[in-house]
């Protein structure tokens, strides 16, 4: 793959999926990760065994897999005065520091940004938080499932009003993900920036405002309304207003989402694709105004043609339909799915217990068509002693260290 980020450096002090993600993307893209975790407990997610009633493997940690593909880690004790030592020696080579701490737990260990760039001037200092770095919630913590599922109004969008209650998130990680991928295209910018300027700068990404970005769309036009729209409970059936939008079920209990947002040039196509092509010479059909007022007729006739036949079949034949359509997958389907594995949207990794190798989810930036090629998550300071001597550490010093429990 092509490395645009070979000779960046970046220092990462942070747990979990959230922040951890950004670091993998950009190790994903060449850049040289060094992980700290404790010498003792590694990162928090290391004991997450069970998520949502799954085992997790601890030997295929596939949540420490997903965010820390690539990087190297050492373990260093921030809590102790020789433990920031060496935090501050590292963070002296490097080009970015990435963290997730919150402000008061930086300030206290002092490795805020004023801390680091009393050593290194030029280091791009880049936080990740709930809920902002501004405001009296600054020093608030959270994860996906309250800043950017629950208070950022995604689930109460996501959940219909019938329903008497709000839906979980039922995607772990699912807000991590993107708000890691938006910390590393912040990074690019301020380090491209830093390249034509001269200036390092700071940036910030919560949780809230990534599930602000991802909902932007819908939050502005109802600011503009003055109300808001719902999910509507799941139905075979078209969208009000529009017949050739919506989620239409098979004969066999599968489901084909239809949506088709101009209909007026393909109403022909469409009904014939359905297997009624007389539809498109009903003058309640036949024209894009009549289509939308007679939206429950046609949406019904076209969940009868749905219905008459298994999903398999829809699959296959509605390909050369004009309109755009796509058969609703589960997330287990789609690493079968023959685009996204076209696409190179899985790629392997060697697992730590010398079994079959471990399937994870690249990104979703592709350069110059290239798979991903990166190594498996690093286990618990697994490259302390290496990186160390690298760093230019006399080993004596390192045992020094070691023996005050300040590195692993």
């Amino acid at each position: 793959m092509t490395q645009v980020m070979k000779g960046i450096r970046v220092l990462e002090v942070a747990q979990f999926t959230f922040v951890p993600a950004a670091g993998a993307i950009l190790a994903d893209w060449g850049a040289d990760v060094i992980k700290i975790e404790h010498p003792q407990r590694g990162d928090t997610q290391r004991g997450f065994i069970n998520m949502g009633g799954m085992k997790i493997n601890p030997l295929r940690h596939t949540m420490m897999e997903h965010p820390n593909r690539g990087k190297r880690s050492v373990g260093v004790d921030i809590s102790t005065p020789e433990g920031m030592q060496v935090i501050y020696e590292i963070a002296r080579t490097a080009d970015v520091f990435l963290t997730n701490y919150l402000p008061s737990q930086r300030q206290k260990m002092k490795f805020d940004v004023e801390h680091i760039r009393a050593i290194n001037p030029r280091i791009i200092y880049a936080r990740g938080s709930a809920y902002g770095d501004k405001g009296p919630e600054r020093d608030v913590g959270g994860f996906d499932g309250t800043a950017f599922w629950s208070r950022s109004g995604v689930g109460h969008a996501m959940s219909p009003e019938e329903l008497g209650g709000p839906l979980a998130q039922g995607i772990a990680a699912f807000g991590d993900s993107i708000g890691g991928m938006n910390i590393a295209g912040g990074i690019s910018a301020a380090l491209f920036h830093r390249d034509r300027t001269g200036e390092a700068i700071e940036l910030d990404v919560s949780l809230l405002s990534t599930a602000w970005w991802a909902a932007g769309s819908a939050i502005d036009l109802f600011i503009e309304a003055g109300k808001v729209m719902r999910n509507r409970m799941p139905s075979s059936g078209g969208n009000p207003g529009n017949p050739f939008t919506g989620n239409y079920r098979t004969s066999d209990g599968g489901t084909i989402n239809l949506c088709i947002l101009t209909p007026g040039p393909q109403i022909r196509d469409t009904f014939t694709h359905l297997g009624i092509p007389e539809a498109a010479d009903d003058p309640r059909f036949s024209e894009a105004k009549a289509l939308m007022t007679n939206w429950k007729e046609a949406g019904e006739l076209i969940a009868a043609a749905f219905a008459a036949r298994p999903f398999e079949y829809w699959r296959q034949h509605l390909k050369t339909m004009k309109g755009q359509w796509a058969p609703i997958q589960s997330l287990l389907d789609l690493a079968s799915d023959e685009q996204a594995l076209a696409n190179d949207m899985l790629f392997e990794v060697e697992s730590s217990d010398g079994g079959a190798p471990i399937k994870l989810v690249r990104g979703p930036v592709q350069f110059n068509h290239q798979p991903v090629k990166t190594t498996r998550a690093p286990q618990a300071s697994e490259h302390t002693e290496t990186f160390l001597m690298e760093l230019g550490l006399e080993w004596e010093r390192i045992e020094q260290l070691k023996a005050a429990g300040a590195i692993a």
